[in-house]
């Protein structure tokens, strides 16, 4: 007679999933430590639970692959910030990629500037300047405030306004860049931008944010539009489709950086006024790393001050004038306009 052998429903169902799987190897990356320097060496390795045999390793981060020499890769990467190390593990004839975080941050610390004021222009101090630039010897201003924000063009030398838009009351204008023909404004939260023609100085569409958080600053390099959000990311849009298509991160020697407000783009770095502190950073555009900040106290103290002050009006507002070659910076309602020159300590 034969014995009906019955198996627990749980052993069951254990074995009948996973008949034929196979069993994952938990492999992982070793470093010594999670945040480096940019062109450091860092040794690194592959650890797993079940000991396989490891026939080889592809290091790499944003798609470069890192050569391993005596058991170290060395981080000669393009942007710094918070970075994704991956290894392409190829064991068994499988392949395996595992992930690791990492952080790495500029080689050197920024080195310091300072400025000379070489003209003193009027300024409205209604304007709650947000974005500042130059086009054709005319000043364009974006200002914030809801109910007071708007689009200007307007004589620097003497602040006579040419022509102004007027947003809407419910809207909190901020940083402005022109390219092509065209003027782009962003709103703070309202996670919309507006597009202007810039001769006929009207507005013709609009677009909406993607990943960035909300509008600070705006600037352009002729192919692309960087736009702050007061993270610590700077991100890169196509001008043609404005969809943020990366972002650099700004980076110190010693830890990433956020509120990055107006932005001026100029020969390859990011002038960035940083919003609450009297200082500007030159960032690197391809990197991220902060190479300079400008210490611009005491520029506060030439302004005269409204009856109705407070602690947001702030340094804001960068622009260059690329036949003067020097800087205009100004204020959140500040009464004037400073042209400046900056230069190392």
């Amino acid at each position: 007679m034969n014995t009906l052998r019955i198996i627990p429903l749980a052993a069951f169902l254990f074995l009948f999933l996973n008949c034929g799987a196979e069993k994952t190897i938990n492999f992982q990356i070793n470093t010594d430590g999670h945040q480096f320097k940019h062109n450091q060496s860092i040794a690194v390795s592959i650890s797993n639970d079940d000991n396989k045999i490891v026939d080889n390793v592809v290091y790499s981060i944003d798609g470069k692959e890192l050569v391993v020499t005596d058991g170290k890769i060395n981080l000669d990467i393009i942007k710094l910030g918070i970075k994704t190390l991956k290894a392409k593990i190829n064991y068994d004839k499988t392949t395996n990629i595992v992930e690791k975080n990492i952080t790495v941050l500029a080689e050197k610390a920024p080195e310091l500037y300072t400025y000379e004021i070489i003209n003193e222009y009027p300024h409205d101090n209604k304007s709650y300047t947000q974005g500042l630039e130059f086009h054709n010897d005319t000043l364009y201003e974006g200002t914030g405030q809801r109910g007071r924000s708007f689009l200007r063009k307007y004589d620097y030398k003497t602040a006579k306004v040419y022509d102004q838009i007027d947003l809407d009351p419910n809207v909190f204008g901020e940083g402005i860049t022109i390219l092509d023909g065209k003027i782009y404004q962003l709103s703070w939260q309202s996670r919309i931008g507006f597009i202007y023609d810039v001769n006929e100085f009207k507005k013709i569409d609009t677009f909406q944010y993607g990943q960035s958080k909300e509008g600070w600053g705006l600037t352009n390099n002729d192919t692309h539009i960087y736009k702050s959000d007061g993270t610590a990311k700077i991100w890169l849009l196509n001008p043609e489709t404005l969809k943020e298509e990366s972002y650099i991160e700004i980076v110190t020697n010693k830890a990433l950086s956020k509120n990055a407000n107006e932005l001026e783009y100029v020969d390859g770095k990011i002038y960035a006024n940083v919003y609450t502190k009297e200082g500007i950073m030159i960032i690197n555009a391809e990197s991220g790393a902060i190479e300079g900040v400008v210490n611009m106290g005491g520029l506060s103290k030439k302004i005269t001050k409204t009856p109705t002050w407070d602690v947001n009006n702030v340094l804001n507002g960068i622009a260059y004038h690329p036949t003067r070659k020097t800087f205009f910076v100004t204020g959140k309602d500040w009464n004037k306009l400073f042209e400046i020159k900056i230069m190392k300590k």
